[in-house]
């Protein structure tokens, strides 16, 4: 596993884009990362996380999940589902080349994606959420405007951060379906849940049942003033900073 970009074949036998932050010299674990909704791997929460793990000797890889930034496919055809079928063949990639993740980090819906998929990467043994709703549902809040329209016609083209996504009737009925608290309770890995109390795109309520749905070990850390998507650096750092020193706990054999 080299530092830079990659290629790997996603759940849909889709090209998927991805950048593998390497450290220098010994590497003492590796994480996945799974970027925000709509987002991409390049997003600055996703490359200030990165580079800090990356400082400390952990091997990151991010991507962007079908539909998205470099990686093939149409977004209107993609779900939460298939963010986890993407996450796990990311997983399997990294397997595959004597990489498998030990640490798994979410950001926004992709911490849900973490959460959902965590018993699937049996080598993974932490997992850091920021900014996770606890009902992956919670999403459409961002096309409650449209949401008649998708059910009537079943699609509808919304803006989101000033860009246009087409949305189908067929991501609503996925993530209504969707129910996380059997995955959190059932994790059997250590937990740490970041949020930030004000944050105003996934109220820190979630935070509250992500945490009180897992079992031990786990951890809580707040993200103090943090918007959802962390555009300050000092409160990328931060984050940063939190997961390298709570991981090294739990990934002992691994780092030193």
């Amino acid at each position: 596993m080299k530092d830079g970009k990659i290629i790997f074949t996603g759940s849909q036998g889709l090209k998927l884009a991805a950048r593998l932050d390497m450290p220098q010299g010994k590497v003492k674990a590796y994480a996945l990362f799974a970027h925000c909704f709509t987002c991409t791997k390049d997003i600055f929460a996703a490359a200030r996380v990165s580079k800090a793990l990356k400082e400390n000797g952990i091997g990151v890889m991010r991507f962007d999940f079908s539909g998205l930034g470099e990686s093939e496919g149409d977004f209107a055809n993609t779900n939460f589902s298939s963010n986890v079928k993407d996450l796990i063949a990311a997983a399997d990639f990294m397997r595959a080349n004597n990489a498998a993740p030990a640490i798994l980090i979410g950001h926004s819906l992709g911490g849900a994606a973490v959460l959902a998929s965590a018993h699937r990467i049996t080598e993974s043994r932490a997992v850091v959420t920021i900014g996770a709703p606890a009902d992956v549902a919670h999403v459409a809040h961002h096309f409650n405007a449209y949401r008649d329209k998708i059910l009537q016609k079943g699609e509808a083209e919304i803006c989101l951060a000033g860009r246009p996504f087409r949305i189908k009737k067929q991501f609503i009925d996925d993530i209504e379906g969707v129910k996380l608290e059997d995955d959190i309770r059932n994790l059997k890995k250590a937990l740490l849940v970041m949020h930030a109390p004000l944050d105003k795109t996934v109220g820190i309520e979630s935070a509250g049942k992500i945490f009180s749905a897992a079992k031990h070990p786990k951890s809580y850390i707040s993200l103090d003033d943090a918007d959802h998507l962390l555009t300050r650096r000092e409160d990328a750092e931060y984050a940063a900073g939190i997961i390298v020193s709570w991981s090294k706990k739990y990934l002992k054999g691994n780092m030193t």
